[in-house]
This record gives structure tokens, C-alpha cells and sequence, in this order.
């Protein structure tokens, strides 16, 4: 079995964070995003992953290298243009050899590949789509199937109370390769809208796979923070990481009076005694956070400077940043790679500071 990861994106609802990182860089509790999926599927026995790039390819090639590291084989295929979701596994198809998995490059969930792989095999036809219930499914596309599974059509965001189901479309396929035979070559095609419906009207067997995992679109930074706390709670497990741990960086935690958990810290954290920080906190490598900083629900990258008296709170801030002595920084602020925020500023709640991206208060 191979496994597609889809790459390609320029995470332009990340922004400023993506300026800088590309969004399968962008960390989860301090290990890249596409590390964390590279982990999963090396848990369910699939080694071999084909990543369509195109963002900022090198930082992913920079750290992966061909896999051989971490016991995969990881072949690149770089998008000159975007190719959509469809159109992306058709540029790959030379490589594909066989059945194959399609992950969303922006998707975090439990999944659990090998019942997946499990399903597929006692449902047979041409693939297998994980679906999820939510609540309310207008913000996605939903997926109309029998009792015995067999996918029907899709409804592409209805409104809530006209929505034939709430089984939406999660982002994990299972695909027998003649799936290849139905796209389309060289030019921009989606799966959801173009290739899906050919597949049902053809007759061959669609299938759905609807599970309770968690499940969290990780495209914006609400979700991105959301997708922290429950890491930190442990309902998100992740397979390198307990709930509720410390990391590295734990030592740096000791002598602080106002700890509250959970807080992970990753390798050469400083935390001055009289600092107040978490819950819900991730600090990464090499950050320092001043005398008498609050630091509490948010997501701190590598080499980050939080000064003294600084207080942030439901903030995500890139690597390098510098928050100035007796800054705050509200709820639903992201401030991008290497920017300084002066002391004594304060930025309003959903700021976005960055390249590219001016100060709002």
C-alpha cells in the first residue's frame, strides 16, 4: 500500500505563519504537521508516500529528505501550477504501483489506517471515503450513501436545515489505481466536484467509511489552536506524545510558581520563576519567557522572546518573534516569523502581524 499526502497549498488562511513555513511545516506541539501524518502512516505499515508539492518545496525536501531516516520512501513530485485535488494524484501517477491512500495535507485526525484498509478489502469497488458526522454540516460537503454504504451523491455545503445528512466528507481516501484512468491529465480538476460524481454515474462502487475519530481542519488559526488544546487534553493522542506532558523542556517548568497544566515545553526552554503560564500552552524549542510574563492558552514557536511583564493570551507567534517588555497580545492574535512587537504595545483581538501583513488594533 502507498500513500498520497496532498501538500501542495500555499495555507493562505494561516497567514502570516505561512509566509514563512509552509502549512505541512507548520508544527503540531513542536513536530512539523507532516511529520505527525508520516508517523501515523508508519504506525499502520504504509512506508511508501508520494508528496505532490508545491509551496515552498525545499523546506519539506530540506527535512525529509527520501524518507530513509525515519524507515520511508518518500518520493517528491513538485506542481509547477496548482492542480487540484483530482488533477494532483493524476501528475503522480507514474509512481503509483497499486492500491493507494489520499490525505489531506491539512487534516489532523485519529484515524485509524488499518481498519480502514480492513473496510475497503470486505467492501471492495474503487475506493473508500472516511467520513464524519458533525453538527452542522453547511460549511462542508456532505455525502449521501445506503445502508450498506455505497456513496450516492454529494451536496457541496447546504444549509443546514435543507442537509441530507451530517456525514461529511472527512479527507482520506482508499483508491484502487484504475481510479487514475478517470482524470483528466494536465490541467486542474477536482476530486469532489468532477471526479466523484463520474464515478457514481459510471456505476462503479463508491464506498463510505464513517467513523467517531477526531477530526479537525487545521486551515485556520482557531482551528490550529483548537487542534492544540485538544492535543494537550489527550482527545486528540498523538503517538509521540503523552497528554498532558512536559517534554523536553520540562526542567525549565520546576522552579515556576504559577504553573498551570497542561504546558508542553520542547528542548531549551527558560521560564523565569515569577512568569504565570498555561493552561493550554505549547512552548517551543529555545523560547524564553521574561519575569513577570503571562503566557496562557497559545501556541509559541521555535526561538520565541517573550520579554518581562509581556502578557499573551489565545496567541499563535512564530519562530524568532520578540514580544516587547509589558506587551499584551489578545486573544486570536498571529504574529509571523521574526517580527518585534515593541514593548508596551498592545494588539487587539484576530490581529495578524507579519510579512505582509500590517498591525491591527
Amino acid at each position: 500500500m502507498q500513500a498520497i499526502v496532498l501538500v501542495g497549498g500555499e495555507g493562505t488562511r494561516l497567514r502570516p505563519l505561512t509566509y514563512g513555513t509552509p502549512k505541512p511545516m507548520v508544527p503540531i506541539a513542536g513536530v512539523p504537521f507532516l511529520a505527525r501524518t508520516l508517523e501515523r502512516l508508519c504506525h499502520a505499515g504504509i512506508l511508501d508516500v508520494i508528496l505532490p508539492a508545491g509551496y515552498m518545496p525545499e523546506a519539506i525536501v530540506d527535512y525529509f529528505g527520501d524518507g530513509s531516516s525515519i524507515g520511508m520512501n518518500i518520493t517528491y513530485v513538485i506542481e509547477e501550477t496548482p492542480l487540484g485535488t483530482a488533477g494532483a494524484l493524476k501528475n503522480v501517477e507514474q509512481y503509483v504501483t497499486g492500491p493507494f491512500v489520499v490525505l489531506n495535507g491539512d487534516v489532523l485526525t485519529s484515524l485509524d489506517l488499518r481498519k480502514m484498509m480492513a473496510e475497503h478489502e470486505r467492501k471492495g469497488g474503487i475506493g473508500l471515503l472516511h467520513l464524519i458526522r458533525v453538527e452542522d454540516p453547511s460549511a462542508f460537503g456532505c455525502v449521501v450513501h445506503d445502508t450498506d454504504g455505497r456513496i450516492s451523491a454529494f451536496v457541496e455545503k447546504p444549509p443546514r436545515e435543507t442537509a441530507p445528512t451530517n456525514e461529511i466528507n472527512a479527507g482520506t481516501y482508499l483508491f484502487e489505481r484504475e481510479i487514475l484512468d478517470m482524470i483528466p491529465a494536465g490541467r486542474n480538476v477536482s476530486i469532489e466536484r468532477e471526479t466523484f460524481p463520474q464515478i457514481i454515474a459510471s456505476g462503479k462502487g463508491l464506498y463510505a467509511y464513517t467513523t467517531d475519530d477526531y477530526w479537525i481542519d487545521l486551515g485556520k488559526p482557531e482551528q490550529y489552536l483548537d487542534a492544540h488544546r485538544d492535543v494537550l487534553a489527550g482527545r486528540m493522542p498523538l503517538l509521540t506524545l503523552e497528554p498532558g506532558a512536559t517534554g523536553e523542556g520540562a526542567p525549565a517548568l520546576a522552579n515556576v510558581a504559577k504553573l498551570h497544566l497542561p504546558v508542553h515545553a520542547d528542548a531549551g526552554v527558560q521560564v523565569d520563576p515569577t512568569a504565570e503560564i498555561g493552561p493550554n500552552l505549547v512552548l517551543g524549542a529555545d523560547t524564553s519567557v521574561g519575569a513577570g510574563a503571562i503566557v496562557r492558552d497559545s501556541v509559541l514557536w521555535d526561538g520565541v522572546i517573550i520579554e518581562g511583564e509581556a502578557i499573551i493570551e489565545g496567541a499563535i507567534i512564530a519562530s524568532g518573534a520578540r514580544i516587547g517588555r509589558g506587551a499584551r497580545i489578545e486573544p486570536g492574535s498571529v504574529i509571523g516569523h521574526d517580527t518585534v512587537v515593541a514593548p508596551g504595545e498592545r494588539l487587539g483581538r484576530d490581529s495578524r502581524v507579519g510579512a505582509s501583513a500590517p498591525i491591527s488594533r
